[in-house]
């Protein structure tokens, strides 16, 4: 049963995961006074581009053509290890957590790759800003990830999260959540590319990070990392709303329709978020990651006090 639970999440998050651009983008369209895009206009994106056809430049090597491929296959296996509305992960052990935290690194890793392999000095320019930024995001997420290990008693992202309910909140770890919420939304709008550290919808040359890397890529290529950047908006959604929403109602179902619930919150609030705040500037964006830093420092300090 734990094994069809598992699954049933992860097919969940399969079909679903490109409904929460959705959810962002008519938060968007609300704030604006606008009626928005269609809730399916991502799914039909995506299908337009694995209809087009793929243009590569010759001097681009086996990398530019394998970065979308790995960064696919990089989201698909987190999500294998990421529990959900009180189901553990299809993958499970202890030490996964680190595990987890570096497959996204290998997807990240290929894709600056391939941004360089096109000798292009501006996608390199993004190459260099993710690098630097996502060196800034890692431990703040790490460091939030190992307080919920102490706070648990087990390294394993399934046995973390299937512990958390609310008498541990009672218990006096309460206060000390609103820190680690805030240093994991940072990390999230930081590792999603989000408004204040990024804006997707730029295409600015002193302002782009995640766009310009991926902008020599086309047809399924193109689709294949917009699919991952899909799942990683539903992935990492996870382990905000399995923090602030620990409910499990022992049926699939119901737990099901909470897990999605709280990752349209999470959505809507990054549409909030996306309408009232400017882009920070990029000198600022290491400041910004340096307080999720010392957010997680304080959840830290607060579980071993």
């Amino acid at each position: 049963m734990r094994f069809l639970n598992a699954l049933f999440f992860c097919l969940l998050a399969l079909i679903l995961s490109p409904m929460l651009r959705s959810v962002i983008n008519r938060t968007k369209a609300f704030f604006s006074g606008r009626r928005g895009p269609c809730w399916l206009q991502p799914y039909y994106d995506l299908e337009k581009l694995w209809h087009k056809d793929v243009v590569i430049s010759h001097s681009t090597s086996w990398i530019f053509r394998a970065s979308p491929i790995v960064g696919l296959a990089a989201a698909l296996f987190a999500l294998l290890l990421i529990p959900a509305g009180g189901a553990s992960g299809l993958l499970y052990f202890e030490g996964d957590l680190v595990l987890f935290a570096y497959v996204w690194s290998l997807g990240r890793f290929f894709t600056m790759l391939a941004a360089m392999d096109t000798g292009s000095s501006f996608e390199g320019m993004g190459a260099s800003r993710e690098a630097f930024f996502s060196a800034l995001a890692e431990p703040a997420l790490l460091l939030g990830l190992a307080g919920l290990a102490s706070a648990t008693d087990t390294l394993s992202l399934s046995s973390m999260y299937s512990r958390l309910d609310f008498a541990i909140y009672a218990g006096g770890l309460a206060p000390a959540l609103l820190f680690i919420l805030l240093s994991f939304l940072i990390v999230y709008l930081t590792e999603n590319a989000r408004i204040p550290v990024d804006d997707p919808a730029t295409h600015l040359e002193l302002t782009m990070i995640h766009e310009v890397m991926i902008l020599d890529h086309s047809g399924p290529d193109l689709a294949m990392i917009e699919y991952a950047g899909a799942l990683k908006l539903w992935v990492l959604g996870l382990l905000i709303s399995g923090l602030f929403c620990p409910v499990r109602s022992g049926f699939v179902w119901i737990d099901g329709v909470l897990v999605v619930a709280g990752l349209f919150l999470v959505a809507a609030l990054v549409g909030v978020i996306e309408s009232t705040m400017a882009r920070v500037k990029l000198i600022r964006v290491p400041q910004l990651l340096a307080v999720a830093f010392a957010l997680s420092s304080l959840w830290v300090i607060w579980i071993v006090r």
